[in-house]
């Protein structure tokens, strides 16, 4: 995949320079984008997008790309009667699919939104891409409060969020705001000094041998065991320790019912037993393991408020009715007060925008917000390549005013310009600079602050259209150029910057921690790489802690030395993007 110049449209830019700064919205492609994000690849934290979801008419599949990925065709709608159109979705999605996992941290997250037509089909190639083990969660989230039934006569009111990590040993998930709702379940019976708590359970989802043994209970006498398929959630010895506390000694023995030894009260079960029991059941601060109010009950746990000050622990089912949070992420269904509903989302975007967009299905600002609070630090990058009315940056934009983070985002959308619509600029673009100055269509919003960076994906690249870019225009353009080439020694770039005093043409160093240098302030500068502009970048490789062997691009160079490899602007870019240099110009266009 080619990479393309990115070309900075300043009308549809908005907000403050810090956030022009960080925030961009791209137009064009997003598998040409993707490949054109050399600076982001392997830095973004977050991918949250929603792509087309194969309802007929919603996207296009173009059957040259895989021969030639550079076809400008956009090829043909598929239709809701193409009998391939699964196939096809796939090949559109695959290679998408691919470069996303490839702009991820070690530690990044996908969570891609999908219905129940290509859910099956996106969860195979993510388990391939990805692998099984790094599956995170099945969300099953509530789009509408009222069911309704297709032509199965099934009742469909959710679709999915498919999350997984690029290693899940390495991602984290975050702990979400507690409420007076969440902590109205805890109390304090007992007067425990540790405060709030409330019941918890004694046994775990996954089965194992040696936690499914018998407890007998102290109260009644009665041999208890984990209800259904699970076991016993803790180790035995701390099990034993903890029904101690209720005044009688226990031991493990054999009872022959089939199973590990059970901890049975070493003396047997008697009156003076129960009666130590319920002593201790009037006394304060009941042990760790206990019985109910009336010591009647099943053996469960405490689970303490205090220990989840910080947060709320992300349960995966998402409902109404009262469940326990599960010790990890799974399966899972959020309704729609957890994660709001397909018409809030176009609520929403009226609201801000107006009437006549055109958009009936778009991801509310609940459920993207709740997403990135999960998955994208506070000073997180996230990426949507799907952006449609943009969403996703407005979430992003909506957390930051709202929690003081300083997340930032990058939203790429390509609009349907075979119908004249390119509602990235019309749509999404509107929709943020509205959302970061307030100006929202129904007079009741309030500016978010923040900002974003408008640039367009060129589809002519020539000589004269290199020398005409601005620095930071050109600097991505060297980034692309320089990582596009595959033969040249440790090509993966990292970008380098620093926030005192800018360089003045250092921009990136290799895995060799070797610097690439730009001589270039824009097209009235003086672009030549002179004996001052050497002395600048040996000085700058040194002040970065880089080695002595400097890359450098330049319109002329007017120096001799064996510690620079030279790259002459435009000639090398040009034959970088695997253009004729003779003629110095590429077009895709007419």
């Amino acid at each position: 995949m080619r990479p393309r110049n990115q070309r900075t449209i300043q009308k549809y830019s908005a907000g403050d320079e810090h956030g022009r700064a960080r925030n961009l919205l791209i137009e064009g492609d997003n598998l040409q984008a993707l490949a054109s994000l050399y600076r982001e690849r392997g830095h973004v934290d977050l991918i949250l997008t929603d792509p087309p979801y194969n309802t007929g008419d919603d996207f296009r599949y173009n059957d040259k790309w895989d021969t030639d990925p550079n076809d400008p065709d956009m090829g043909e709608f598929v239709g809701s009667d193409d009998p391939a159109k699964h196939t096809k979705w796939m090949k559109f999605m695959y290679p998408r699919l691919q470069m996303m996992r490839a702009m991820l941290k070690p530690s990044g997250v996908l969570a891609i939104c999908i219905d129940s037509r290509e859910l099956f089909h996106l969860g195979q190639m993510l388990d391939e891409l990805f692998g099984e083990e790094n599956r995170l969660a099945i969300i099953n989230w509530q789009k509408t409060a009222a069911p309704r039934s297709d032509k199965t006569g099934v009742t469909t009111t959710t679709e999915y969020v498919l999350v997984y990590a690029r290693d899940a040993a390495r991602a984290k998930t975050a702990s979400l705001d507690r409420t007076d709702e969440d902590n109205r379940r805890y109390g304090n019976p007992d007067s425990d000094p540790g405060g709030l708590w409330r019941e918890g359970n004694l046994s775990a989802r996954t089965y194992s041998a040696s936690g499914d043994f018998g407890i007998q209970s102290p109260f009644t006498g009665e041999v208890l065991y984990p209800p259904g398929e699970r076991a016993w959630a803790h180790p035995k010895r701390n099990v034993k320790t903890w029904l101690e506390e209720w005044g009688s000694a226990y031991e493990e023995r054999a009872i022959g019912d089939g199973r590990v030894k059970a901890l049975m009260l070493k003396d047997g079960f008697s009156d003076e037993v129960a009666r130590r029991a319920q002593k201790r059941l009037s006394e304060p601060k009941w042990p760790f393991i206990w019985f109910g109010r009336d010591g009647m009950g099943r053996p469960r746990t405490k689970t303490y408020l205090e220990k989840l000050k910080k947060g709320k622990v992300p349960i995966t089912y998402w409902a109404d009715e009262e469940m326990d949070f599960p010790d990890e992420l799974g399966s899972t269904s959020w309704d729609f007060e957890e994660s709001g509903r397909s018409a809030d989302g176009a609520g929403e975007l009226t609201a801000v925008v107006g009437q006549g967009h055109g958009f009936t299905t778009v991801k509310p600002l609940k459920l993207m917000m709740k997403l990135i609070q999960l998955w994208a630090p506070n000073d997180g990058t996230v990426l949507d390549p799907f952006a449609g009315s943009g969403t996703t940056g407005h979430a992003v934009l909506g957390l930051n005013a709202m929690s003081g983070s300083d997340r930032r985002f990058i939203l790429v959308e390509q609009g349907r310009p075979e119908r004249g619509d390119s509602y990235a600029r019309a749509l999404t673009a509107d929709r943020l600079a509205r959302v970061v100055s307030g100006n929202w269509a129904n007079g009741k919003g309030e500016a978010l602050g923040g900002g974003f960076t408008f640039k367009a994906l060129e589809k002519k690249v020539d000589a004269k259209t290199l020398l005409l870019m601005e620095r930071d225009e050109m600097v991505d353009t060297v980034i692309a150029s320089h990582s596009s080439t595959g033969n040249r020694r440790a090509a993966v770039l990292i970008p380098v910057e620093r926030h005192s005093e800018p360089y003045a043409y250092l921009v990136a160093k290799n895995a060799a921690n070797e610097g690439i240098f730009l001589v270039w302030s824009g097209p009235n500068s003086s672009p030549d790489l002179t004996e001052n502009v050497y002395e600048t970048v040996t000085e700058e490789a040194e002040a970065a802690g880089l080695a002595d062997h400097y890359h450098v691009y330049s319109r002329r160079n007017l120096l001799v030395t064996d510690d620079v490899t030279w790259y002459q602007i435009p000639d090398r870019i040009l034959s970088d993007f695997g253009l004729d240099v003779r003629t110095e110009s590429f077009t895709e266009e007419g």
